[in-house]
């Protein structure tokens, strides 16, 4: 019988408010040992955020490209919403200004190989598992390549 999500997810993630402060998430993230916290509002998932979020020098603010014209110095409007975000980031006050909005996710009946394509395909190093509306696991990569031994 093959795998799923369901087997080898970290069930009852710890899980954070998008008001939560970076610090305590931070903090929060060393005192468990996790490397990403499933973002929710109203019990809802809104995103995530990782080890990679919270890294404040990693993060390159690039500041906007101008373009001289007629006299005048003009924002070159995608610069301009990029350095927005860039800077946002970098000082971020709350989990809600620096996780990724966009989140990758799995139903707990995914095959753990169609999880780990899509964590390949997508760049990503954990996923939610959800069912419905509510947040029920995490998988990460490491739960994977478990599962890949525990095979054998």
């Amino acid at each position: 019988m093959a795998l799923t999500a369901r087997d080898i997810m970290t069930p009852d993630p710890v899980t954070v408010d998008e008001d939560l402060p970076v610090k305590d998430a931070a903090k929060l993230m060393a005192e468990r040992g996790i490397g990403a916290l499933p973002v929710l509002r109203d019990g809802r998932l809104v995103g995530i955020v990782t080890e990679g979020d919270l890294i404040m020098q990693d993060v390159k603010v690039q500041f906007p490209t101008y373009i001289h014209l007629l006299d005048g110095f003009i924002m070159y409007p995608p610069a301009a919403a990029r350095f927005e975000t860039e800077l946002k980031k970098a000082v971020g006050a709350t989990v809600g200004d620096v996780m990724t909005r966009k989140v990758v996710t799995v139903a707990p009946d995914a095959s753990v190989e169609d999880v780990a394509t899509l964590m390949v395909d997508r760049d990503v190093s954990r996923v939610p598992v959800v069912d419905g509306d509510a947040v029920v696991g995490i998988v990460s990569k490491s739960d994977i390549v478990r599962s890949l031994a525990a095979e054998e």
